[in-house]
């Protein structure tokens, strides 16, 4: 199988959108590709968004920072409000498992999101930190060495 480039993973070209305050997100629609496939029957399977078991490599564990997380203060969190109950808990125990990050679910609006802990936050920052492209290190809480 032929492994496609970035450009031909998506059909639209990334168009910035503002959100809340200052924010802004970049927002695109990947192609239905056979090279993409393994990934959309690994989170949704048949069904809605869930996580079965996976690894969580260095590598994984930026790109999932760069795209849904976030910082507040001295923490950070992981966006995964779409995920069902069982798989947001079952993240929470990859990463300690895997990784000896400790979080908890934190309550966002009517959903749940992962809440790594300050402790945490130092030892996922020092995991990610040579993944993390420059323009998204702001993400990062300054944590002391």
């Amino acid at each position: 199988m032929e492994v496609p480039t970035p450009v031909d993973l998506v059909s639209t070209p990334p168009r910035a959108r503002r959100g809340n305050g200052s924010r802004v997100a970049c927002r695109f629609v990947t192609r239905r590709l056979p090279a993409l496939t393994p990934y959309f029957r690994l989170f949704y399977g048949s069904g809605p968004k869930a996580v079965r078991e996976l690894e969580l490599s260095r590598l994984t564990l930026a790109v999932w920072f760069m795209d849904d997380g976030c910082r507040s203060r001295n923490a950070v969190y992981l966006n995964t409000q779409q995920f069902d109950r069982t798989s947001q808990e079952r993240l929470l125990r990859l990463l300690c498992e895997q990784w000896g990050i400790e979080g908890t679910l934190n309550r966002d609006k009517s959903y749940y999101r992962i809440r790594i802990s300050v402790a945490g936050t130092t030892r996922f920052a020092r995991l990610v930190d040579g993944y993390l492209l420059p323009e998204l290190r702001y993400k990062l809480p300054q944590v002391t060495p």
